[in-house]
């Protein structure tokens, strides 16, 4: 089911997202007009105060670079806009002593003053786009390195509510949002605003009554730049988000296929799919409908503006108060003068759409983790294993207490077994201790050192834990046993698989540990995964070891093996094992049994077997006949 439920909590990450309840569609429209109607000014105004210093943090490094490009854009223009002047002065000066049968001198030289223009203009732009597109890869290159580098170090907590899709979308289209700005909006805006400044400057020097004439409709032009840009932000805004909820439903959709086609969740799926894309569809048609009323608009004031030139400029002609030359340069300047105009539709897209990715790619950055790093770790050269639990107690909600005040201790080298109903408080005990948690009260201690005070590389090196997701990655079955320790040897990967009892199935397998496992291990079975998991452990040999449930995917025979290796894998080791199954728990030297956070029995597992009325006796009988 593809169906998740998470409250975002910043202002730029509160998109509609898929939920599991029955009136999913509605909540999602409900969540979208509060991500984005109650935003206050001063929420708004700081959005954006962070998404530009984000923006300008990753162009520091190339400010030089940017003034060079800036230069580029100038020459460019400038080349661009001294091609009217050039045909006033060949038609005013050039012509008429050609037709007096006077010297061309004067118009061959305009001419080649026109075409050393046109060569300057295109030398600038190649060089523009040629170094700009180099810039802004390397932008994108330290953006996307940020954006998963922090994703990385953002813990659990984190990405229990933060969902595949939007981490996706994040590094996708929000990122090529971006792009799109990098390469083609700065140079639209740098245009626009120098042709328009550049020709309203060179219509008043041609002639000042007729460029004050032209320039009547500015007020008119800026009117409806203002109506557009302040439309256009929220819409595009709007297409953006619906765009983002589209990406999460499909991604969503996609990665938990088989729970979907389980459940006969695909009808419901499409109708929950159809109502966002078709929410999207709605998003881009009001922005076409904004350019639709926008781009006539200018046009209409353009050709307006033309015909008004040609009626007083050509009488002036005609009078002799004005020359062909300054007319035609007139209406030249005004085609250029109104079709970066035309562009501005296109460009706030990009820049809204750019603006959007910023505020939500500035909002992940900005998250910081519940878990927080040491600025001074105490070092941990040598660790033993000896783990402390003092008074510790912790809640995913404040008024749902999964452990109200916890007091273990567990010696180094000893294996201790959890065991309780679904819960108890098991796997929260787990995640503490390898600090995927931090305790709302009290402290966990890794041989007398607080878990705060240990440097993150430390405590991971120390401290490994097995869950029941046996995940895979890309890759051959050689790169996920050495997952834990890169610089293996092919005899140290070995040895952990034989370690494990492994090796055989996996010599036996067509390419042996070169054997590429497909997607997410897709070519071996739970039981096949969960065996290469335990080698990847063992590999990494750390101090103490936790296995949450990481049996429960494999057969009776398989598990039957691991627990040979197990005796193995657990020697000289500290070990907390969390299962279900009671025949994993047998290889323990200590049983704790939970009940609501809170141990209620400990002892050997013979010693909690003797006690018939106990409750780890309980739990054996129940799970014996379960078997039968």
């Amino acid at each position: 089911m593809t169906a998740t439920t998470t409250t975002a909590t910043t202002p730029e990450d509160r998109e509609p997202r898929p939920v599991g309840s029955a009136p999913e569609i509605e909540q999602w429209r409900g969540v979208s007009a509060e991500g984005n109607d109650d935003l206050s000014t001063r929420g708004t105004v700081l959005l954006r105060r962070r998404s530009r210093a984000l923006l300008g943090d990753l162009l520091r490094p190339y400010h030089r670079w940017i003034w060079v490009l800036v230069v580029a854009v100038v020459l460019e223009n400038a080349a661009r806009l001294s091609v009217p002047w050039m045909v006033r002065r060949g038609i005013d000066l050039g012509v008429p002593p050609l037709l007096e049968g006077g010297s061309a001198r004067l118009l061959y030289e305009t001419v080649g003053l026109m075409a050393g223009a046109v060569l300057v203009q295109g030398l600038s732009r190649m060089f523009f786009l040629r170094n700009s597109g180099t810039v802004g890869q390397k932008v994108l290159l330290e953006l996307r390195r940020r954006v998963f580098k922090h994703f990385q170090d953002l813990d659990v907590r984190f990405h229990d509510r933060y969902t595949t899709g939007r981490v996706v979308s994040r590094l996708t289209s929000d990122i090529d949002a971006i792009m799109e700005l990098l390469a083609n909006g700065f140079d639209s805006l740098v245009t626009a605003a120098l042709t328009m400044v550049g020709v309203g400057v060179l219509l008043l020097v041609l002639d000042f009554r007729l460029g004050a004439v032209c320039l009547l409709c500015f007020p008119v032009l800026m009117l409806l730049v203002r109506w557009f840009s302040r439309a256009s932000s929220r819409t595009y805004r709007t297409v953006r988000e619906t765009s983002a909820l589209t990406i999460v439903q499909f991604i969503e959709t996609m990665t938990g296929i088989k729970a979907v086609q389980a459940y006969r969740r695909e009808r419901r799926n499409s109708e929950i799919f159809t109502d966002v894309a078709g929410r999207y569809r709605e998003a881009n048609i009001d922005s076409f409908k904004l350019v639709a009323i926008f781009m006539p608009s200018i046009k209409l004031v353009g050709n307006l503006t033309i015909g008004v030139v040609l009626l007083y400029g050509g009488h002036r002609v005609i009078e002799g108060d004005m020359t062909v030359g300054v007319l035609a340069a007139f209406l030249l300047y005004l085609r250029m003068f109104f079709e970066p105009m035309q562009d501005i539709s296109q460009f706030y897209n990009t820049f809204q759409s750019a603006s959007s990715a910023l505020e939500k790619l500035s909002g992940v950055l900005e998250e910081q983790p519940s878990v927080v790093q040491p600025a001074r770790p105490t070092p941990l050269p040598n660790p033993a294993g000896d783990l402390h639990l003092d008074h510790v107690q912790f809640a995913y909600a404040q008024d749902r207490p999964v452990l109200p005040d916890l007091e273990l201790h567990i010696p180094a080298g000893q294996t201790v077994a959890l065991v309780g109903t679904t819960g108890a408080g098991k796997t929260t005990i787990a995640k503490l201790m390898a600090r995927f948690y931090d305790p709302d009260g009290g402290r966990v201690t890794l041989d007398g050192v607080d878990l705060h005070d240990l440097a993150d590389a430390d405590l991971r090196r120390a401290v490994v834990m097995v869950t029941q997701e046996n995940f895979m990655f890309d890759g051959t079955i050689a790169d996920n046993i050495a997952f834990g320790k890169p610089t293996a040897t092919r005899q140290e990967i070995e040895d952990a698989a034989k370690a494990v009892g492994v090796h055989g199935f996996i010599a036996g397998l067509p390419q042996g540990y070169d054997t590429d496992v497909a997607k997410r291990g897709s070519r071996l079975s739970a039981g096949q995964r969960q065996l290469i998991t335990f080698a990847r452990a063992f590999l990494a040999d750390p101090a103490v070891l936790i296995l949450d449930e990481a049996t429960s995917s494999l057969d009776v025979p398989s598990e039957r093996l691991v627990q040979r290796a197990l005796q193995t894998i657990l020697a000289d080791r500290t070990a907390v094992i969390i299962a279900h199954r009671l025949s994993t728990v047998e290889i323990a030297d200590r049983v704790l049994v939970l009940e609501h956070g809170r141990i209620i029995e400990d002892g050997s597992p013979h010693e909690l077997m003797a006690d018939a009325e106990g409750r780890y006796a309980a739990l054996h009988q129940a799970w014996e006949s379960s078997l039968a």
